[in-house]
């Protein structure tokens, strides 16, 4: 099977946790952030010692690390940016992604052995620009969410065989051009394009006429306000046989930011679906069930954003808040003499109704029938958090495998 045939499935790792869960879960390489240049102020990032010890730690499991330089860095950085570059390379990661062309160029003359991934936050809308980034030795470029298929089909055409190509795939969307977005500076001093967005796009707008202050008109629907400029998530799981055959490399999904659990969930159901779609590419029909983990996480409605023309339906008006049906009740730290040891996560009892996701396949359904505690005795109510419960289980299930619950139950 030809490499552009077999996508990457790229997931976000915002600190050891995260990084953890999506190696775990099926990543083929994940990308990350250091202390410095990075998109994800709110995320912890890895400082030199720990990126050093997440590159090993990766690099075990052949999978991939990607280092986020994709700031637009100030006049007082740039000096800093040598030094940045070749810790990177000394802590052995893939690549570095970077959205300024000077952090490109200086790259290439710094590290030159560490390839280097032109950000989204560049813009890339048509072949030129992605084909005159890889003579400025680009070996990668993510293309901005705003492209369609068919447009992603022609760029991948009309540029050089060897640049790869890649696109998000599912994640929050910005409603601006690839996060250049002025409206968290303007009102509330946090630029976007350092890391430090507040999302002012989500948050509930009314209308004041400006002979009428203090009295707030609905824009749109009800007395709660209208969310205007509130984008849905992406999730393209259903396409993956399309996305594939538009000749992306590499499938990213959004989410540094967001929690290991998600980060598992999400990075499993991209696994699983490639690998289905490699199974048969000409008769690709994602599994159900791979298609209801997606919505097992806290999400935003979902949209296939802008991969088949303008989105006719791509706003959340109703609200700016997240779905959220499912909880986490704990982590499986070990199988042994049919119970599974887990590491309590939020309140269970026993007759509670779980689910525990393994790597690579379906939710096993699971009923709490009994519990016990970590001195033997039993218990109806594991209440305190971290606290150590073993739990009957008929089937063997790996350590790092996660228990869940509805919160619908």
């Amino acid at each position: 099977m030809k490499e552009l045939q077999r996508p990457e499935v790229l997931a976000p790792a915002g600190d050891k946790e995260r990084l953890e869960a999506a190696v775990r879960f099926g990543a083929d390489a994940v990308y990350l952030g250091g202390k410095e240049f990075t998109m994800r102020a709110a995320a912890a990032g890895f400082n030199p010692d720990e990126l050093a010890a997440a590159v090993r730690y990766a690099h075990n499991q052949n999978v991939k690390v990607y280092l986020t330089a994709n700031t637009l860095p100030r006049e007082d950085e740039v000096d800093g940016l040598p030094a940045f570059l070749h810790m990177a390379e000394d802590a052995g990661v893939d690549a570095i992604i970077a959205s300024d062309l000077g952090v490109l160029l200086a790259a290439r003359r710094e590290v030159p052995k560490v390839e280097v991934h032109v950000s989204t936050q560049t813009g890339v809308v048509n072949h030129l620009t992605a084909t005159e980034l890889y003579h400025l030795g680009a070996a990668r470029v993510v293309l901005a969410r705003e492209l369609s298929l068919q447009e992603i089909k022609s760029i991948r055409r009309r540029t050089p065989p060897e640049l790869q190509i890649e696109c998000f795939v599912h994640g929050a969307m910005c409603m601006s051009f690839s996060g250049r977005c002025l409206l968290s500076n303007y009102m509330t001093g946090r630029d976007a394009n350092r890391g430090e967005c507040a999302q002012p796009c989500r948050w509930g707008y009314h209308l004041v006429e400006e002979k009428r202050p203090g009295q707030y008109f609905p824009i749109f629907e009800d007395e709660s306000g209208s969310y205007i400029l509130n984008a849905k998530d992406l999730c393209m799981i259903e396409q993956i046989d399309q996305l594939a055959n538009a000749g992306i490399t590499s499938f990213k999904i959004e989410g540094r930011a967001k929690s290991a659990y998600y980060v598992a969930v999400v990075t499993n159901a991209y696994r699983c679906a490639v690998d289905e779609y490699l199974r048969d590419p000409a008769h690709f029909k994602l599994p159900g069930w791979i298609g209801e983990e997606v919505t097992k996480v806290s999400h935003r409605e979902y949209s296939t954003g802008f991969y088949f023309g303008r989105p006719k339906e791509g706003q959340c008006y109703q609200s700016g808040g997240y779905v959220r049906r499912w909880d986490v009740a704990g982590i499986v730290q070990e199988y042994k003499d049919g119970k599974l040891l887990v590491s309590q996560r939020n309140v269970l009892c026993t007759g509670d109704q779980a689910e525990l996701l393994q790597p690579g396949k379906p939710p096993l359904p699971i009923t709490i029938e009994h519990m016990t505690n970590e001195e033997g005795e039993e218990i109806t109510r594991a209440n305190h958090p971290m606290m150590m419960v073993k739990i009957p289980c008929a089937q063997e299930v790996e350590p790092g495998s996660i228990l869940r619950k509805s919160r619908e139950e």
